[in-house]
């Protein structure tokens, strides 16, 4: 490996390491803030922003994109879009695992309990947050592979992340860990499935 790409991951690992940080000590600040200033119209917005933010919305966009590209005989789009869906499951069996070893209660739930609880129980599925861990990783291989693109997609996980937060589904926390869990999901996935992608 050359000593500028782990120069790369070295910065990589610093910046998601003081983002992880930072997000678990503002938890309850965000959290407050975002109760105190929660309106109607918006919280319904928002709720269905996560509803279609949901890996299954992704998946069933991938799976279109996947059969465009391979009618249209694109071997690199259908290679692209397929690493896409890949990444996409990855992210959701690790976040689902992550979810029943480290139970957390969601912010919504009232409770003095802050780590803990029923493993198999949704209320306590709060860490991390699989819609934004699902997200990122969909877009993160987008993003790996034709950065335009991808760059400009990514408001899609942001707005789910923010979504996720606003009613009441996830703290700061869940959603930045989620967004680190993708993109780590995104970068093994192209490592492997998209090494050729532009021969």
């Amino acid at each position: 490996m050359k000593h500028s790409a782990v120069l790369y991951w070295l910065i990589g690992i610093a910046i998601g390491a003081v983002a992880i940080g930072a997000s678990f000590y503002f938890d309850e600040v965000v959290w407050n803030f975002i109760r105190q200033h929660q309106n109607r119209g918006l919280y319904n917005f928002m709720r269905n922003v996560s509803r279609f933010g949901d890996w299954w919305p992704h998946a069933f966009v991938g799976l279109i994109l996947l059969a465009i590209a391979w009618i249209r005989g694109s071997r690199k789009w259908s290679r692209v879009f397929f690493a896409m869906l890949i990444a996409l499951a990855l992210a959701g069996v690790a976040g689902t695992v992550v979810k029943r070893v480290v139970p957390r209660p969601r912010p919504s739930v009232h409770t003095e309990i802050r780590w803990g609880g029923p493993r198999f129980s949704t209320k306590y599925h709060s860490f991390p947050s699989g819609h934004v861990g699902a997200s990122t990783a969909f877009f993160g291989v987008l993003f790996i592979a034709r950065r335009r693109v991808g760059l400009a997609c990514f408001a899609i996980p942001m707005l789910i992340g923010f979504s996720r937060m606003y009613i009441g589904a996830h703290y700061l926390s869940d959603v930045v860990c989620a967004a680190v869990l993708g993109i780590v999901c995104a970068l093994l996935v192209t490592r492997f499935f998209l090494r050729q992608i532009d021969n």
